[in-house]
């Protein structure tokens, strides 16, 4: 009997991405077909169960494809029935990096409102439940198309996982600007700065002098243990519904120091705790 496929969603806001994820898919030996209506998702996955083609999916939706929220839960609800595995990637940028993409490829939008403006507009009102209940955001303002192509080689080289629970950690820098794919962002900039202590400056949260300086404080200690006990209480109960990826963004003033330590660290109980945990430094060497 053959395995049931495993079926990867890929959608998100026209520019944010989709053609340069399905080329990645693709390559990570995903069979990847673009621009589908969603209510034929079960047609796809029944032809794949009868043909002999790779048992990973990646289904790419968009605007063209006369998107339904409606028809895309039914059929996304219906291939869990039947026990197959599914998940959502949705690509998003902010409105001004997806105007200055379209000017510089001088495509139509497939809203196809009077103004570009206007078609985002509509096309993010389209999609913001369907955001609001994705398994992976990937924001591609800042990416670019080799960055973009790392961090989905990154997520999906094995394959859909089976629904184990996978914690992304980001440190960042307010002063460059929040991340905004991010479930929960913490702000740890009410502890001492190593930026004022004249040897550490140079260094980074990478650095033993100052993890140690940002970890060997009362402040620090409590903070963590918080936050510990806060995601102890929330992961089970993402999981329960359904929810398999969370990305936490550590900030603080220039994502060099005291993010950098807190994230390594929070990566390092996570794992302890037998969860699957990925850090990033975002602006660490900025």
């Amino acid at each position: 009997m053959v395995s049931r496929p495993q079926v990867l969603v890929v959608t998100g806001m026209s520019g944010a991405g989709r053609s340069t994820a399905a080329k990645v898919l693709e390559d990570l030996g995903y069979f990847v077909v673009d621009n589908l209506p969603p209510a034929m998702i079960g047609e796809i996955v029944r032809f794949n169960d009868l043909a002999d083609v790779p048992r990973r999916l990646a289904l790419v939706i968009d605007a063209r494809g006369g998107f339904s929220l409606e028809h895309l839960s039914a059929e996304m609800d219906r291939l869990l029935r039947y026990g197959v595995s599914t998940a959502v990637l949705f690509l998003d940028a902010d409105d001004d990096m997806l105007i200055r993409r379209y000017e510089e490829n001088r495509r139509p939008h497939p809203m196809g409102r009077p103004t570009l403006g206007e078609s985002l507009f509509a096309e993010r009102e389209l999609l913001a439940e369907l955001r609001a209940e994705a398994d992976f955001i990937i924001d591609t303002t800042d990416l670019n198309v080799h960055q973009l192509r790392e961090r989905i080689e990154e997520d999906f080289r094995g394959g859909r996982p089976e629904r184990p629970m996978r914690v992304s950690v980001s440190s960042f820098g307010f002063k460059h600007g929040a991340p905004r794919d991010t479930d929960l962002l913490l702000d740890v900039r009410f502890l001492p700065n190593p930026h004022w202590e004249e040897e550490l400056r140079p260094l980074t949260g990478w650095d033993a002098p100052v993890r140690e300086f940002v970890l060997d404080n009362e402040d620090t200690e409590v903070f963590l243990g918080k936050l510990e006990d806060m995601l102890s209480f929330l992961i089970p109960r993402f999981r329960s519904v359904g929810k398999s990826y969370v990305s936490i963004g550590v900030g603080c003033t220039g994502g060099r120091h005291r993010s950098v330590a807190i994230a390594e660290e929070l990566g390092r109980w996570l794992e302890s705790e037998g969860i699957e945990a990925t850090v990033r430094h975002r602006d660490a060497e900025k």
